[in-house]
């Protein structure tokens, strides 16, 4: 049953949650079930002894008393690191990187020798000497951290331990300030995207984004990494490939401008494994996988993603638009408005300029965007949206 639902209560449940990674009116059969948990616990004061430079061609001994709870991969190419810092480097001074588990330090090695300033974030304690050790002999320039990017600001409610920090503590301790989101980039992350849970890791970061929150409550943090084919080419999709064309696509390109910088094969990346052995990737991974290429993405957000009619607070019910168009998405999109909202259909679909047939795959993300505020902005409606009643028991 659908019924119609007034604004202030998902105002005050976003405004209070920290708009956090909740839908209030999510579609059922997409939930998001991590509710954020903000706490202050710090970070455990890490002392790691440096030991001397190694060459990575080979695994290094002390990698053995390594145990890895899950594959990664790492670059450990200096040509590959050559290419990236080139494609990366850019005139303006002030050059600050935040990379996400560098590992063997190859590409970090690379940066600091052009003169920038790194903050390592490593998840893997084995290799924080080393990184501690290449800091001091190229200037100072390094800070090494043991924490986990993709999982800054857990949403469990236990302690929060290293590789598990918060971002609010991280950037204090590393003096990094926030920005306002009309200026320029505070920082740049550079690094490749999870094996598993790639696409867990994309949504996590979009509701960041879209709320302010983690990261992005320092400004339009700028994101540079690794990530498979089939994710790139998804997140890249509009009408023009509508088989990968999904709500995810619209949100992330709404949220950020994505250019692709390049094309590297799977089999180019070395990984450490259970094994506690360094090995190319194709000795593990299926044929499939190593087939594939990962690409290196640049994701800017954009200035103007935020509006009178779409904010940190309402972004949520921007969501479950998609999310609900998405889930049929051969309909037409007049359909859908009858479902979403009790707003005259016709007359939405007029202010857009779009006709009676138009498809849900018809639409651009920039149309989605004017659609979500065309109805945002109805003034001749006390409630603007609908959701189901059921919805009540999912909210806590």
């Amino acid at each position: 049953m659908w019924v119609p639902v007034g604004l202030p209560p998902r105002l005050t449940l976003s405004a209070v949650s920290g708009a956090g990674r909740f839908c209030v009116l999510m579609s059922g059969s997409a939930r998001w079930k991590d509710v954020p948990a903000w706490n202050s616990r710090g970070l455990s004061d890490v002392h790691p002894q440096p030991l001397p430079r190694q060459s990575f061609g080979e695994s290094p001994s002390w990698v053995s008393k390594c145990r890895f709870k899950e594959s990664r991969r790492y670059i450990t190419s200096p040509k590959l690191a050559e290419t990236l810092v080139q494609i990366l480097w850019e005139k303006q001074a002030g050059k600050l990187f935040l990379e996400c588990n560098p590992g063997p330090g190859i590409l970090t090695q690379v940066l600091l020798e052009r003169g920038a300033r790194v903050i390592a974030l490593e998840s893997d304690k084995t290799f924080i000497p080393h990184l501690e050790s290449l800091g001091k002999n190229l200037g100072g320039k390094l800070d090494v951290v043991h924490c986990d990017f993709f999982k800054l600001d857990p949403t469990n409610s236990g302690a929060v331990k290293p590789p598990n920090v918060t971002s609010e503590l991280l950037f204090q301790n590393l003096g990094i300030e926030a920005l306002p989101w009309s200026k320029g980039i505070p920082l740049k992350v550079v690094g490749i995207f999870p094996t598993k849970n790639e696409r867990k890791t994309l949504w996590k970061l979009l509701h960041d984004i879209y709320s302010c929150t983690s990261i992005y409550k320092y400004g339009r943090v700028e994101l540079n990494l690794f990530i498979t084919e089939k994710e790139c080419q998804k997140l890249m999709a509009n009408p023009h490939n509508p088989n990968l064309y999904q709500a995810v696509s619209v949100l992330w390109q709404v949220a950020c401008e994505i250019k692709l910088l390049h094309v590297e094969p799977w089999s180019s990346f070395d990984m450490y494994t259970q094994n506690r052995q360094l090995e190319k990737s194709k000795c593990r991974e299926s044929l499939e996988e190593v087939q594939q290429n990962l690409c290196f993405i640049r994701l800017t957000p954009r200035r103007n993603l935020f509006t009178e009619n779409l904010t940190p607070v309402n972004y949520d019910v921007f969501f479950h638009m998609l999310k609900q168009c998405f889930m049929k998405r051969n309909a037409m999109l007049i359909d859908h408005l009858h479902s979403l909202s009790p707003v005259d259909a016709m007359d939405i679909l007029k202010q857009i300029k779009k006709k009676k047939k138009t498809k849900i795959t018809n639409l651009y993300p920039r149309d989605f965007k004017r659609l979500f505020e065309t109805i945002e902005c109805s003034k001749d409606y006390t409630c603007r949206w609908l959701y189901d009643d059921f919805m009540e028991d999912i909210v806590t």
